[in-house]
């Protein structure tokens, strides 16, 4: 990562081998070298690889912020000091945890979004379930089926409630914490700071 932002790259792309809060304080780290939360999403063998894009932020204060951070931290890319984490961990600095803590928010976010049904998707869902109901009535009694397709459309419920309410409790942590629910123009959610557009291919305040 920290090659990428020596190379004044306009996106940088984090994927660290790890969990979500590993992602965030890279991300974290990232944003004091002007850049910008942009987009998470999973990818990689069995979508076990959390992936962050961040946007070079062209506002002014970005820029102080970066010089700040490169003057402070000089051997950043050479075993020195990282802006916001220990030496020699991604374990956030006690003045970060905050700022980390909604980065990650953010990150969970946009994971999730890949894997919230739509209404059409809820439907080919508990179809399959019937469908199995059938099945299973071909060589098990009638209460066997009905008790198997019932607890798999029982699962598939509550896992549709259990991700409704996590994104929910995360999209109050949110605004409580000053951003904005947007639509992303592709039915989904983002959350951008006051006066925030949506990232472009190389600017996240373009139009």
């Amino acid at each position: 990562m920290l090659q990428q932002i020596a190379r004044q790259q306009d996106i940088v792309e984090i994927a660290p081998q790890g969990s979500t809060p590993k992602a965030a304080a890279l991300a974290h780290a990232a944003q004091q070298y002007g850049y910008t939360y942009g987009m998470a999403y999973r990818t990689g063998f069995k979508n076990s690889l959390v992936q962050v894009r961040m946007y070079r932020d062209p506002r002014p204060d970005a820029r102080v912020r970066e010089a700040a951070a490169i003057t402070a931290h000089p051997q950043a890319g050479n075993g020195g000091t990282v802006p916001g984490l220990e030496q020699g961990s991604l374990k956030p600095l006690p003045e970060a945890v905050a700022a980390v803590a909604v980065l990650k928010d953010l990150i969970t976010f946009d994971v999730m979004a890949q894997y919230v049904a739509d209404r059409g998707q809820k439907v080919m869902c508990y179809l399959g379930c019937a469908v199995l109901t059938v099945v299973l009535l071909i060589d098990r009694s009638p209460v066997e089926a009905v008790v198997s397709g019932g607890a798999v459309a029982l699962l598939v419920t509550v896992a549709f409630k259990v991700g409704a309410i996590r994104r929910s409790r995360i999209t109050q942590r949110l605004t409580d914490a000053g951003f904005l629910v947007v639509p992303d123009g592709q039915g989904g959610q983002r959350f951008l700071r006051p006066g925030q557009q949506l990232p472009g291919h190389t600017n996240p305040f373009a139009a």
